[in-house]
């Protein structure tokens, strides 16, 4: 197996892991709940923990991996998911719980940049589409299957046994990195910590993620607002201290790349008003008299759609370029908001339609953007860029969600139709950002001598 297969494994299967924690763990909320005497703002905190904990350590992971090594790190990582999997398993409080939560997003967010941006590094440029379709492949299959293992699990065994079970998978990944990750190289020099850059990051990111918490319950929606400015007074005084400045926690003069750029932007407004709408539509239907399982069968052909559009963006790539692609993508994405605010019975037909084609139009836009984020970037800065790109699609899920349920909450039960139309018209938002977009660039890269050469 050629080195970057391997390198990929194991970055795969820490993702995978994380995945699994994201949506097989919401499935076990009412059994926890019974036992830990839970509320629902506590349960809400087991999601918000991790996905706190996964956030902020991102910042970090460039200088870790500078200090530590890229090897130490991963390998670290996935010991300490490891060990926070078991912990959490054998919580005997909500409390306890939702703090090994936070230790378990801590392991899962130095995973994700520093794996990423290994195996992104070890893929020459005219193979990364095709690695980051496996990698969108691995994100469609584990959140379409996870919730229904969860079930089965936690109805045969109990709640426990899910995160019992991520411990053998940890120690699995950690072992094929201890035999096929190569030693780290000696640093020829030792980074120092932009202690007042890390603060001020980490600072805006809780905030934020407060502020979206906050926005999400009725009684603290009133708080959301000022937390959020305070977010965002935080995040200026942040890119005003760091940008150009040499050792910055994150080199955010990335984001004048225009591909980097541009792929972020896709990822707020069409992943991750994806992820607001589908919330929105569950509680639509719901009202229309739809039951769970029907509502959750409709993610079947969501999935469905997502693979032909992962197989078909990875294949087109570096023929077509980012442009046709992300533009169909979003068009898609936007047919199918509008066919499921036209639905007003419960008509089956006309739904597995509207996930289809907003299946087909986000994957494709997904698979389009983050193959974009990453074509043109040095191997130096792959360790940043990929902290920038998980930085933004973890904020990118949380802001569609707490964009659409802010404004449903504010429009009352008779809001839904405007809530989808809004999802619809932001999912166009970046239309003009992708019609300015020069491709000419994006494809001489792709086609130059020097990489068919290396990638053969």
């Amino acid at each position: 197996m050629a080195y970057h297969s391997k390198v990929a494994l194991v970055y795969l299967l820490g993702f995978a892991l994380d995945l699994l924690n994201m949506f097989a763990a919401s499935i076990a909320y009412p059994d926890i709940a019974a036992q830990l005497h839970a509320s629902v703002t506590q349960l809400a905190w087991i999601t918000n923990a991790y996905m706190l904990g996964l956030t902020l350590i991102i910042p970090m992971s460039v200088w870790l991996a500078a200090r530590l090594g890229e090897r130490r790190l991963i390998l670290g990582s996935l010991l300490v998911f490891g060990i926070a999997s078991g912990l959490i398993a054998q919580a005997t409080s909500i409390e306890s719980l939702i703090g090994w939560r936070l230790l378990q997003g801590l392991g899962g967010g130095l995973l994700l940049p520093v794996g990423q941006a290994l195996a992104y590094r070890e893929f020459p440029a005219t193979q990364r589409a095709h690695f980051t379709g496996v990698v969108l492949l691995v994100a469609l299959m584990v959140p379409a299957l996870s919730p229904a293992a969860g079930g089965l699990i936690v109805e045969v065994l109990s709640w426990r046994w899910i995160f019992h079970l991520n411990v053998p998978v940890a120690l699995f990944a950690f072992g094929l990195g201890v035999l096929w990750l190569k030693a780290d190289q000696a640093a020829s020099e030792r980074p120092t910590l932009d202690a007042r850059g890390l603060f001020l990051a980490v600072l805006a990111l809780s905030l934020f993620l407060i502020a979206v918490s906050l926005a999400s319950a009725p009684a603290t929606q009133h708080l959301a607002g000022g937390v959020l400015l305070l977010s965002v007074i935080t995040l200026c005084i942040y890119l005003r201290d760091g940008w150009g400045k040499p050792g910055a926690v994150l080199d955010l003069q990335l984001i004048k790349n225009p591909s980097l750029r541009l792929a972020m932007l896709i990822y707020l407004f069409v992943p991750g008003i994806f992820t607001g709408t589908n919330m929105i539509a569950v509680l639509y239907l719901h009202d229309l008299g739809f039951g769970a399982a029907q509502t959750g069968a409709l993610m079947l052909s969501w999935a469905a759609a997502s693979g032909v559009a992962i197989m078909l963006g990875k294949r087109s790539f570096n023929r077509t370029g980012p442009k046709p692609l992300l533009i169909v993508g979003m068009l898609l994405q936007c047919l199918g908001i509008v066919v499921l605010m036209q639905i007003d019975q419960s008509a089956s037909g006309p739904l597995i339609l509207a996930y289809a084609l907003m299946g087909l139009g986000g994957s494709l836009c997904s698979v389009t953007a983050q193959t974009l984020a990453f074509v043109g970037i040095t191997p130096d800065k792959m360790g940043h860029s990929s902290a920038l790109w998980n930085i933004n699609r973890q904020l990118g899920f949380c802001l569609g969600a707490a964009l659409l349920s802010s404004l449903l909450g504010a429009l009352g039960a008779n809001g839904f139709k405007y809530c989808f139309l809004a999802a619809a018209l932001l999912t166009l938002l970046p239309m003009a950002a992708v019609l300015r977009f020069d491709s000419t660039k994006v494809l001489a890269l792709l086609r130059s001598p020097h990489l068919q050469e290396k990638s053969t």
